[in-house]
């Protein structure tokens, strides 16, 4: 049976073998496998990629937004303001400092969260503000922007799903607030062999707290002058995305064409809503809504057929067993937790599966 991977990731491997495999060599023969030169040197090579002045290489997206926001000064009894409809580590960043996530509810067109709501929650403890750039489509940073200067508001950007993607004037997303946080987890646009992260900025301030954060909480070894983490890019890790780097916008360009092909063969299906061809769009996913039908049925019979589609996200993160009894009703979240799907994407997938998956799927709707 044909069988079709949410993402295949050997292909992308396939096609940069040698080069990669000469830099883990080249890393293996040195045995500078902690800090080594390759964390600097894809450090400033992110920075010019992103247009800021600052990348600080972490241990993971997650690390990235936990140190970003202890960065900007974010601590125990804040109120940070995000979206629901998010992977909990947007959350989870937020929490294991003490501080309390406000969930704002997202606009359902595009995923993000709706600035047109963040008045309503704003208090006297609200510090900050983490826009999520959600399946490679940009938040609507300009009115984020706005609010958040005019209420002296931090604005850190999880860009965990964007990198490469930009805003409608061509501005790379994360350089637009106060910092933004990479990951590099390896199904992500730009994605390492294991976990790794980074904080990108054009604050020299926030950029040394973090260099500071991630070890330890001291620049000079043993003079530790905060709490802080275990939170290294792995030289390994960074070889590899020094190789990637240069090729990420092909990607993203390939990304964004297999999305035209979807609307092209998915165009007109009664009951699937598509996600819309956004300039600047980084399409990390290809993520539908399944309306008037049941969307676990249409992700069971695709799979049935050998396609393999993903449910990002089955539960809001206000309705997740660990803030259970905390948070009033998103109803837009809650409504797209039961409908979105996303299908296959990714660099190197063939309009020949593209094809047959958007085929399978008209016959789910109109057999």
């Amino acid at each position: 049976m044909r069988e079709i991977p949410i993402l295949d990731l050997s292909p992308q491997y396939q096609r940069l073998k040698p080069e990669i495999d000469r830099a883990i060599g080249a890393v293996m023969e040195s045995g500078a496998f902690i800090m080594g030169k390759e964390v600097e040197k894809f450090e400033q090579e992110v920075a010019a990629y992103s247009g800021v002045r600052f990348a600080v290489g972490l241990n993971s997206g997650t690390d990235a937004l936990v140190i970003g926001l202890r960065a900007l000064g974010i601590q125990a009894g804040d109120e940070v303001i995000t979206s629901s409809f998010s992977f909990f580590a947007t959350a989870e960043a937020i929490s294991i400092l003490g501080a309390k996530p406000i969930f704002v509810d997202i606009d359902p067109a595009t995923f993000n969260l709706d600035p047109a709501l963040l008045g309503l929650v704003l208090t006297s403890r609200t510090k900050a503000i983490i826009p999520v750039h959600l399946f490679g489509l940009g938040a609507e940073m300009t009115p984020i922007l706005e609010f958040a200067c005019k209420n002296n508001l931090k604005v850190l950007e999880d860009c965990a799903q964007c990198f490469g993607g930009t805003d409608l004037s061509g501005k790379k997303l994360g350089a637009l607030g106060q910092a933004g946080a990479l990951s590099f987890f390896p199904s992500k646009n730009l994605g390492a062999a294991g976990d790794g992260g980074m904080l990108i900025t054009n604050d020299g301030g926030i950029a040394g707290q973090a260099r500071a954060l991630r070890t330890h909480g001291g620049i000079k070894k043993y003079f530790n002058e905060t709490v802080g983490y275990n939170s290294r890019l792995d030289t390994l890790q960074a070889a590899i995305l020094r190789v990637k780097l240069p090729h990420l916008d092909s990607w993203n360009a390939e990304r964004f064409t297999i999305a035209q092909r979807y609307h092209e063969r998915l165009s007109g299906v009664r009951g699937l809503r598509l996600p819309a061809m956004t300039k600047g769009h980084a399409f990390h996913q290809f993520t539908v809504r399944v309306e008037g039908i049941s969307r676990d049925e249409v992700h069971a019979n695709l799979a049935v057929r050998g396609i393999s589609t993903m449910v990002y996200y089955p539960v809001p993160i206000h309705r997740l067993p660990v803030y259970s009894g905390q948070y009033s009703a998103l109803p837009h979240c809650e409504q797209a937790a039961k409908e979105v799907l996303s299908l296959p994407i990714g660099p190197g997938m063939s309009f020949d599966d593209v094809d047959f998956v958007a085929d399978e799927i008209r016959k789910l709707f109109h057999p």
